[in-house]
């Protein structure tokens, strides 16, 4: 364990611009007010779901409408001229109306709450072991928000893929994109996560389980589980707690990063050979 600690806060170290710059994140730190970083942490979050290539496309088209101030565009969002400037708008399963119902759910939640900082610790339990029932709680109450301004009626619907945006643990989601937005916001200013909120505590959170996390966490012996789904996620972030009770998700941008920009599929000798985790790794072992 010792070992593995080690070869992981080396690989924690060594995280560059250079990955930063390939991650979704990278949106965040184009803003120097906090308000401002908050706001591009939801909607560069929310769109953080297939190819990497294709997010960074999907974010440029989003950024370059918001301009120099997410903040204050949320603020004064009006949602018929959004759905105007968003018409063509398409993000794999989302469309214009998905991303003008964040936009909207964004300002209400300001105007709710002076913050979405304020507006999620409402729901957090500062006495729990992590997030669980927070995100249960936020995930359900910005769908049930007023969307009439966007959909024209009392309820999202059937053909809108909002929901996605906003899973909850309850449904079994590993919720992997809310769980990537609450490291960047709540863990401490390092580089690359933005040190945002008070509250939430960095050893609440718990990992962000995408297809790199799921298999890397499994090689290292992290999870036993074959479905990507909250319960995986728990045992991952149980396991890292050994390794920083304190803060255990610090881990998950370098791992992450191991796939994102480093290219480990765990079927390449030659890459496994040459891998930052080769020695603390089986897969690379049995190569």
């Amino acid at each position: 364990m010792n070992d593995l600690k080690t070869v992981l806060d080396s690989l924690y170290a060594a995280r560059s611009a250079a990955h930063l710059a390939n991650d979704p994140l990278s949106f965040c730190h184009r803003y120097e007010e906090p308000a401002d970083r908050e706001v591009a942490a939801v909607i560069a979050s929310a769109f953080a779901y297939g190819g990497i290539k294709i997010i960074l496309r999907t974010l440029e088209r989003i950024f370059a409408e918001l301009g120099p101030s997410p903040h204050r565009f949320v603020e004064h969002f009006d949602p018929k001229q959004g759905l105007r400037t968003f018409v063509g708008f398409k993000h794999r399963f989302n469309d214009g109306r998905d991303l003008c119902a964040l936009l909207w759910a964004c300002r209400l939640m300001i105007e709710d709450a002076g913050s979405i900082n304020a507006f999620f610790t409402r729901f957090h339990d500062h006495g729990a072991q992590d997030v669980t029932g927070a995100l249960d709680g936020y995930a359900a109450a910005v769908r049930g928000l007023d969307y009439r301004p966007i959909f024209g009626k009392d309820t999202v619907p059937a053909d809108s893929y909002f929901p996605f945006l906003f899973p909850a643990p309850a449904s079994g989601s590993a919720c992997k994109r809310l769980c990537m937005f609450l490291r960047w916001v709540v863990r401490p200013a390092d580089g690359i996560d933005l040190g945002l909120w008070q509250g939430v505590s960095p050893s609440q959170l718990v990992i962000p389980v995408d297809t790199h996390i799921s298999r890397i966490c499994s090689y290292l012996g992290f999870t036993r589980r074959k479905i990507a789904d909250w319960r995986m996620a728990g045992e991952i972030t149980t396991s890292l707690r050994l390794l920083d009770p304190l803060d255990p998700v610090k881990y998950d941008f370098s791992l992450a990063h191991l796939g994102i920009s480093e290219g480990c599929t765990g079927n390449d000798p030659l890459h496994c050979l040459n891998c930052a985790i080769a020695g603390v790794c089986p897969q690379a072992v049995s190569k």
